[in-house]
């Protein structure tokens, strides 16, 4: 696994910076900083209904790595990190609203902005500092 993947636009990152257990927990990570920053902006404890509102989106996590199968290249931007934050977000809402989770007013649109921007904007910064540190 020496590069991004095996698109001819994928920019190469060494194997140390793609390791897949590394970045499922950066996307694992994403999530609960979509999260925590939701409920403290709605002025909601934070620690106790963190979990409450995570496990839609953590349990979507893991079908949006298998379908993306982000282990091959887990820090490419295209088609690893769009499938896997699509799948996500689609996933978690779904799950959250078939359990009685709100999906109110701007919560979709904000559960599919926050988490692209954390789960492909960790994977950009990612092949950024690598382009730049050659």
């Amino acid at each position: 696994m020496v590069g991004l993947s095996e698109s001819p636009t994928a920019q190469p990152v060494p194997i140390g910076a793609a390791r897949p257990a590394w970045s499922a927990e950066a996307d694992l990570v994403a999530v609960l900083v979509f999260v925590v920053a939701g409920r403290g902006t709605h002025h909601e404890t934070v620690l106790l209904g963190a979990l409450g509102t995570a496990w839609p989106f953590l349990v979507a996590l893991v079908p949006g790595w298998a379908l993306a199968r982000a282990w091959r290249a887990p820090v490419c931007l295209w088609p690893t990190g769009v499938i896997v934050w699509l799948v996500t977000a689609a996933g978690g809402l779904a799950l959250r609203g078939l359990t009685g989770g709100g999906l109110s007013g701007a919560f979709p649109l904000v559960t599919v902005l926050a988490l692209g921007g954390l789960m492909v904007g960790w994977r950009a910064a990612v092949v950024l500092w690598h382009r730049f540190r050659r």
